[in-house]
């Protein structure tokens, strides 16, 4: 199981109306930073050495656009050792952060690998992605050209791009925040679709009233990869 270290809290109880995302951050190199980005978003904290991730999990609730977002957060192995590890998340996961580090272009390219491996499992190519550029501190050993990870960007149906760095935490937040509108957009996507009387529905099932008259469900986690 995934050991937690994201900060304890206590949710308003006035808030009626919570999501709760599942956020997978991605890499299939070690060292481009992705525990480091969590590190910082949650707990506002650098980490100087490099200790390679198993399996790390943190939660942080936060507020966009005026609305409660309780972002899980999974955090995995940049090895390819862990790869059936992985696929299981990725199915779990409702948004990914694809991270790369600005001075490896071999990081770069295996993001391709790791966004059609999501495809796949996800059966869905509209799924909520942001690609990351981390370590932009580190600019003079920059390995990938700012046009070349945009141009991926652009072929990947304008997937958002930033370049971060963990360790001046410059645009941390920025990357979360945007992966948790596509994550609400596209959930409110579909309840439109689902809600739309032209489709053809059938009567809820006693287990779908029950669900219906508890609390707000807890979906799927966020996914740095």
């Amino acid at each position: 199981m995934p050991r937690s270290n994201g900060e304890s809290f206590l949710l308003d109880a006035n808030i009626t109306l919570l999501c709760w995302e599942l956020v997978f951050l991605c890499a299939i190199t070690g060292g481009v930073g992705k525990s480091c980005l969590t590190a910082q978003f949650v707990q506002n904290v650098w980490i100087e050495s490099y200790d390679p991730t198993i399996e790390d999990s943190y939660r942080k609730q936060i507020e966009v656009d005026g609305r409660q977002c309780i972002l899980e957060i999974l955090d995995t192995a940049g090895t390819e050792q862990f790869t059936a590890m992985r696929e299981l998340y990725m199915k779990q996961g409702q948004g990914f952060l694809l991270v790369f580090s600005i001075t490896s272009m071999s990081s770069l390219n295996e993001l391709s690998e790791l966004r059609e491996q999501i495809m796949r499992i996800k059966d869905d190519e509209n799924v909520p992605i942001v690609i990351v550029g981390n370590k932009s501190d580190l600019e003079e050993d920059r390995a990938v050209p700012r046009a070349r990870a945009f141009g991926l960007s652009q072929n990947w149906g304008n997937a958002p791009y930033y370049e971060t760095s963990a360790r001046r935490r410059a645009n941390v937040n920025e990357v979360f925040i945007d992966l948790c509108r596509q994550i609400i957009r596209k959930d409110s996507e579909g309840s439109r679709s689902s809600s739309d009387p032209s489709r053809k529905r059938e009567g809820p099932n006693r287990h779908d009233r029950k669900r219906d008259n508890r609390r707000p469900r807890k979906r799927g986690p966020c996914v740095i990869l």
